[in-house]
């Protein structure tokens, strides 16, 4: 199980031979309505053995309330808080949980302390294998509840996140665990771009003008530039010129800082503070590769305030119905940013990728929502408020 390059030590991607897929638009009427739909650009030797919970092919609303308060005429929402666990997770772990029993692996596992731990979990649980989430010990109790429910073994480690990150990768060859995002990761990254595949499909088969990407790791946005890139290569796209940009909250926005300055690396954050800490890597392990796409695509990358986040959390609610986490507020407040400041014209296509549910963290907005109204239980209690 190669991961890293043996010169650089950088990851290592899969790869295809595009010249023996054969796909036509056509071909996708009928097919099971999950990413495993795109089986032929997946890692899997066999689909039929894929550990399925039916995560991907979640809804591409074409915004109403929010495109109008916002003056754009073609806005959608790519809503992946709908996933299985309720997170776009579930995409690169269907395909790492699945590849990791290919491999003869006996357990899967992660480092986490969220979306990933939980989508892990219950692809473990699908599968009925063994699953470990490693997280540092002084973790809050409620991060884990998702994870645990599952029914995976939550081991707490004393130490940092990176410590419980560095103990499990040394346990993965010692007990033969796929940890999905260290030694399964070239595989794991694969679920994530069928978030190109299937916008682009849910279009009529066309590329968006733009599309904005919640961003940690910078992998995410990399996954969905090589999807749309992907479905050039096999002509079910005659073109893309989709312009990616990045969404990283303020207080680590560690690929946006490097964005706005011109630089070619990017500069650690040594204490990320955010409210979407779901997006909080300091030290993104695909920035520079992210940096690369967003300026490639004539992209950009935005750091929105902790403020501009719930203000994006609750705009989206209030005018489309979707509740999202703060990742996907980190989206909409990019999106808002952008159309203000005149970088997003009124006629283009837009995407914007909503990544997880709000009910993971209800906290974040629960001090900022009006009170309910307390009435006497008689009628006539009523009219001040509902003759308004």
């Amino acid at each position: 199980m190669r991961h890293l390059c043996d010169e650089c030590f950088g990851p290592v991607e899969v790869a295809y031979d595009y010249d023996k897929i054969k796909l036509t638009p056509s071909m996708f009427y009928g097919r099971v309505k999950s990413l495993w739909r795109y089986h032929e650009l997946l890692p899997l030797r066999d689909p039929a053995k894929a550990v399925d919970l039916g995560a991907g092919f979640t809804p591409l609303h074409r915004s109403i309330g929010l495109a109008e308060r916002l003056g754009l005429k073609n806005l959608y929402i790519k809503n992946d808080s709908v996933n299985p666990s309720f997170s776009f997770k579930d995409r690169p772990a269907t395909v790492a949980v699945s590849k990791s029993i290919e491999f003869g692996l006996q357990a899967v596992g992660c480092p986490s302390t969220g979306n990933l731990a939980a989508a892990t979990a219950a692809h473990a649980a699908r599968a009925q294998i063994p699953c470990y989430i490693f997280v540092p010990a002084d973790i809050e109790p409620t991060k884990i509840i998702q994870a645990s429910v599952y029914g995976a073994q939550v081991v707490a480690v004393k130490g940092t996140y990176d410590d419980a990150n560095r103990i499990l990768t040394q346990a993965a060859d010692i007990y033969r665990i796929g940890v999905v995002n260290v030694n399964i990761r070239s595989y794991y990254v694969e679920g994530s771009k069928t978030l190109a595949f299937e916008v682009a499909e849910q279009l009529g088969w066309r590329a968006p003008d733009h599309a904005i990407v919640p961003t940690a790791s910078g992998a995410l946005l990399c996954a969905i530039s090589k999807g749309f890139d992907e479905l050039i290569e096999v002509n079910l796209l005659e073109e893309c010129g989709t312009k990616i940009t990045a969404a990283q909250g303020y207080g680590c926005a560690p690929i946006a800082d490097a964005f706005k300055k011109g630089d070619e690396m990017v500069t650690p954050v040594e204490k990320p503070k955010t409210i979407a800490k779901s997006l909080a890597i300091g030290d993104p392990g695909d920035g520079i590769y992210a940096l690369r796409k967003i300026r490639k695509t004539g992209g950009y990358a935005e750091d929105p305030t902790d403020q501009e986040i719930i203000d994006g959390i609750r705009l989206l609610a209030k005018t489309e119905g979707i509740f999202t986490e703060p990742a996907g507020g980190v989206s909409i407040a990019t999106l808002k940013r952008m159309v203000d400041d005149g970088r997003i014209d009124r006629d283009e296509t837009v995407v914007c990728y909503i990544t997880g549910n709000g009910l993971k963290t209800p906290e974040v907005v629960a001090s900022q929502l009006p009170k309910p109204l307390v009435v006497d239980p008689e009628i006539q209690a009523l009219a001040p408020i509902l003759s308004r």
